[in-house]
């Protein structure tokens, strides 16, 4: 499988060495990545070749397989670049754009390019032991009711952020596009439906100059910025928030709320599903799932230990699983993966609308945007 990589991120560089374990004919003939300081990640992945642009290498080679890491805001380009080749595998990132308006011109490319059979995007928590379980338990659960859910990082994640150039949300698109897109796709799978109305609520209150300690702690020396990075979390710079809380209401009528913050000492990632039948509580970092059937409270599930315990790097296990999943779909041994392109999108769209309607200090009711967004899929117009 001749493969081409655009933009050597960390997380095109984690996968890769699992990529080549479960797909032993993949063959990385080219990387495109201007750097700088990439040499050694480049070195570690070895390809045949090295382009500083996208455009040259791929007017260099076909490819079988594009994986697109860049830095979010160019991800809209590279997809459309990779869409009018015909190339039959590409693999992007998350999150997939980073705006409303770049969610519609990405739309518009897929159906003009067969995209969504085509591209495969990076929400890797779709594939961890504890969201498979999650799954497999919504009988018990019966219809979701409501979800209370967090992702909660600290401070030597969150003081990453502010360092390096998501920091920016022009760069990013958002915390929660770039952090937590993975959670808010998590549960809109398992509620089954696109968010009809949205809030939210939010700041920052910790990475700021007022706050920047007298002798730099340890944490700023755990995660490194990369490109337009800067030494100081606490410079005050880019429009990144520390914490948010948002509501959602569903189409369905269910709702969630969700709470999010940078500097949380002890950190968790952790949900309740509750539903007409049951709950289901579990949380990625502590590693638990239980459910427990509502009309008696017996448990019928609890499990101390689900996924990979500390294993962060690679996302408690689900890294390995996906690039399986992935060899195999490719391979046409797997008919589905657990998401498409669009749930993709559909996630990204809930992450804008929290921020939009924490900016703008109002319910985001998004039923006008969903009608734009399947005219752009499907190419004609919503009855």
């Amino acid at each position: 499988m001749k493969t081409g990589v655009i933009g050597l991120g960390n997380r095109i560089a984690a996968i890769l060495p699992f990529l080549r374990e479960s797909c032993p004919d993949l063959e990385l003939v080219a990387v495109a990545d201007p750097g700088p300081d990439q040499e050694q990640r480049i070195s570690e992945a070895a390809p045949a070749h090295h382009y500083s642009d996208a455009a040259d290498m791929m007017a260099r080679h076909r490819f079988d397989l594009l994986l697109i890491g860049s830095p979010n805001h160019l991800h809209l380009t590279h997809l459309q670049r990779a869409l009018a080749t015909d190339t039959p595998h590409i693999f992007a990132e998350k999150p997939v754009v980073i705006s409303l308006e770049e969610t519609l011109e990405l739309a518009r490319l897929l159906r003009a390019h067969d995209g969504v059979a085509r591209v495969a995007v990076g929400m890797v928590l779709r594939y961890s032991a504890l969201y498979r379980a999650l799954r497999a338990s919504a009988p018990d659960i019966g219809e979701v009711m409501s979800i209370e859910a967090a992702e909660h990082i600290a401070p030597y994640h969150g003081s990453f952020f502010m360092r390096d150039w998501r920091r920016d949300s022009a760069f990013s698109g958002g915390f929660m596009l770039e952090k937590c897109c993975h959670d808010l796709d998590l549960y809109q799978g398992a509620v089954g439906a696109r968010p009809a109305r949205v809030a939210s609520f939010g700041g920052r209150k910790k990475y700021l100059p007022v706050h920047r300690p007298g002798q730099a702690p340890d944490y700023l020396r755990v995660m490194s910025p990369r490109w337009g990075g800067t030494s100081d979390a606490y410079s005050g710079q880019g429009d990144l928030i520390d914490y948010q809380t948002a509501l959602i209401e569903y189409e369905n009528g269910a709702t969630m709320a969700f709470h999010t913050n940078m500097n949380t000492p002890d950190e968790f990632r952790r949900f309740a599903v509750i539903g007409t039948e049951g709950m289901a509580e579990g949380d990625f970092i502590r590693n638990y799932f239980k459910l427990t059937r509502a009309h008696d409270s017996a448990v019928l599930i609890d499990h101390p230990e689900i996924g990979k315990a500390g294993d962060m790097t690679h996302h408690y296990g689900a890294d390995e699983a996906m690039c399986r999943d992935l060899a195999a779909h490719w391979r046409g041994e797997l008919t589905e993966l657990p998401l498409t392109v669009t749930d993709a999108l559909e996630a990204g769209v809930t992450a804008l609308a929290m921020d939009q309607a924490r900016r703008e200090g109002r319910v985001v009711d998004l039923a006008g945007f969903w009608a734009e967004f399947d005219t752009a899929l499907s190419g004609k117009a919503v009855a």
